[in-house]
């Protein structure tokens, strides 16, 4: 069957705001050419983020309803911790209230300061917790994932000749922690292959380096291993993600991804030691050990979700709806990341945008523009995330200057997702009338939630000695 239908129905809607170009022209000039600066209410489709944005199911909802709001030893934690044990097998489950919690919560407990935390590639606030507990984060993407437009079946695999050669020349007693993101949405939402799983676990045990996963899209990961890796095709999914979790130490989850949560987030591990430090420093920040920052309701609204999501039509529909806007767009020639990932859709902004430089931030411009056009709000994964200065203030670019279409879980139908492909179309013919960027303001860290930016009329080299920072530190 050609036609994609939702294995669910759709009970409760919300109004969507119509918007004209010339109220958008004001609107995105206001937000100083930075969409996370734009009111919701002013935003017609928003794929900025798959996070937090799922449409949760008449039984997360009944499970809210059911929530046990004690401040110690709620029936809630008891259902939470039961799933997270269940699918991880990890004995210590250490509730959050979001995936960042956890990552500041690990990065502070673990011996971090002036050593390297590896990964196939992290995501904007993964490093920027590593960087604040004094770490460098370092990217070990596997040769194919580098090729945007070139496909293969597993690329968010992390270079495992690279990892040996890293610790080899830095020694083990060097790095923290290698984390593997599954799947690699810095890396255009690509999988990793259970192989390549296994053989990250069984350099870090050889090497004694903890080896942990970022799984807050383990479930669609899972997936991909179903239907791309020999020897997995009449597994479940449920049991592949069990065996993906047997490889690792511990792992970090944003349950506002795969668990179809509106928040949240948990740690989980085998090492007794380090869950006692990160519970003490969660009782500091985030609450007590058995609500973590989180309502029961939440805790409820995550353990169902977390069941939820490996159900394989829902899956199967999953894919084959991102894959249907790929699909759209690399028959019009439009250039994407290929093949398709699990919860985006990645436009190659350099490519698209050949006639703006790294240095005018064309993933950037890319995003205004589609803001612009049809009121669509994604987000730029290039230099203005990832970009850093050297010591002259110049742009270090990032690797590839990507445009994510993050698809919310169960909330848009396909007519919305042909309007996406409509808008993106029409301004791939008139691209060459697109504007760079600079920066006018920056925060310190994670720059692109805040930073302002205005027009580039000429080509400027943008160096950083013209930026104003300002001391906003959002981590």
């Amino acid at each position: 069957m050609k036609t994609i239908i939702e294995p669910f129905k759709i009970k409760s809607v919300e109004p969507i705001y119509f918007t004209t170009i010339e109220e958008r022209k004001q609107i995105l000039e206001n937000a100083f050419y930075n969409p996370f600066l734009i009111a919701a209410q002013h935003v017609l489709i928003d794929l900025l983020t798959d996070s937090g944005t799922s449409a949760m199911s008449s039984n997360q909802w009944a499970g809210i309803m059911k929530g046990d709001e004690s401040y110690a030893g709620s029936s809630s934690f008891m259902h939470f911790e039961q799933t997270v044990k269940q699918l991880t097998g990890m004995p210590f489950i250490i509730p959050t209230h979001q995936g960042r919690a956890s990552e500041k919560i690990l990065f502070s407990c673990l011996d971090c300061k002036d050593k390297y935390v590896v990964s196939n590639t992290l995501f904007d606030t993964t490093r920027a917790n590593i960087e604040f507990a004094g770490a460098t984060g370092v990217d070990l993407l596997c040769a194919e994932g580098k090729q945007c437009l070139i496909p293969a079946p597993f690329k968010g695999n992390m270079d495992v000749d690279a990892l040996q050669s890293f610790i080899k020349e830095k020694t083990s007693s060097a790095i923290a922690m290698v984390i593997m993101t599954i799947t690699n949405n810095s890396g255009g939402g690509q999988p990793v292959s259970m192989q390549n799983i296994r053989e990250v676990s069984a350099i870090c045990k050889r090497n004694g380096i903890p080896f942990f996963i970022d799984a807050c899209r383990f479930a669609e990961n899972s997936f991909f291993i179903k239907l791309r890796e020999e020897g997995y095709a009449n597994v479940s999914v449920d049991e592949i993600a069990r065996e993906i979790f047997t490889y690792a130490d511990g792992c970090t989850m944003s349950a506002k991804k795969d668990a179809f949560a509106n928040i949240g987030g948990f740690l989980a591990m085998h090492d007794p030691a380090l869950a006692e430090k990160c519970r003490n420093l969660l009782i500091i920040a985030e609450g007590f050990p058995t609500y973590g920052g989180l309502a029961g309701r939440d805790l409820e609204a995550i353990a169902v979700g977390l069941k939820e999501v490996t159900d394989e039509s829902y899956l199967r529909y999953r894919v084959k709806s991102i894959e249907y806007l790929f699909n759209k767009l690399k028959d019009a020639a439009i250039p994407v990341m290929q093949p398709s990932g699990g919860h985006a859709v990645y436009l190659d902004a350099k490519a698209f945008l050949p006639h703006i430089p790294v240095e005018q931030y064309p993933g950037q411009a890319l995003v205004c523009a589609l803001y612009l056009e049809g009121g669509i709000r994604s987000v730029e994964i290039g230099s203005l995330m990832f970009g850093k200065y050297d010591e002259d203030g110049r742009l270090i670019p990032n690797t590839m200057e990507l445009v994510r279409l993050a698809i919310p879980r169960r909330v848009y139908t396909q007519s919305h997702i042909d309007y996406v492909a409509e808008v993106i179309i029409a301004l791939f013919q008139k691209r060459n009338n697109i504007e760079g960027l600079r920066i006018v303001e920056e925060a310190p860290i994670l720059r692109h939630f805040t930073a302002k930016l205005e027009p580039v009329p000429v080509i400027n080299t943008n160096i950083k000695n013209n930026i104003k920072t300002s001391n906003l530190i959002t981590v």
